[in-house]
């Protein structure tokens, strides 16, 4: 429905108006089709907003959305900074993991609002946490507040990190 909706907008051009429409239509617009009413950072920010499931995890329309969101972000490698992970929003959810470990603990909060996660994204997630160089600290010094912020990373702890943390 919507990518049918978005045709009928654009029947005519890409309105200047776009962004006064609802944000899941973008999910079906490409950056270069919207450069003429705005830059390609404000359509990944306003995409980051849109509801992502909109589009199943497998679509190659998602896969391409995440790459060309990195490149028009200028993340030039897999270190993906605070400021970043919060304009690509949702998209952060599809981040590999080697993105995962080389961001540190600047994706973990992104990351907890995900509502699955891929074995590998699973394992650096838990990489990143037991590391200890993250704003949490070892699992050692965790507190139920600490627990509280991790929020929808706690599924991915295993074992190993569970016993760390004091009772």
């Amino acid at each position: 429905q919507l990518s049918c909706l978005l045709r009928m907008v654009t029947l005519h051009g890409i309105p200047k108006d776009l962004d006064s429409y609802p944000q899941d239509l973008l999910l079906f617009l490409s950056p270069s089709d919207y450069a003429a009413t705005g830059n390609c950072s404000q359509f990944f920010i306003n995409i980051g907003k849109a509801n992502g499931d909109v589009l199943p995890r497998e679509a190659p329309q998602r896969q391409q959305l995440l790459l060309e969101a990195l490149e028009c972000l200028r993340i030039p490698g897999t270190q993906i900074k605070k400021e970043k992970a919060e304009m690509l929003g949702w998209l952060v959810c599809d981040l590999g993991g080697e993105y995962i470990r080389s961001s540190g603990g600047s994706l973990l909060k992104d990351l907890s609002q995900c509502g699955s996660f891929l074995p590998e994204q699973e394992e650096a997630i838990r990489d990143v946490l037991s590391s200890g160089n993250t704003t949490f600290g070892p699992p050692a010094a965790w507190s139920a507040f600490t627990l509280s912020e991790l929020g929808g990373l706690i599924p991915v702890l295993d074992p190993s990190i569970l016993q760390q943390i004091p009772k």
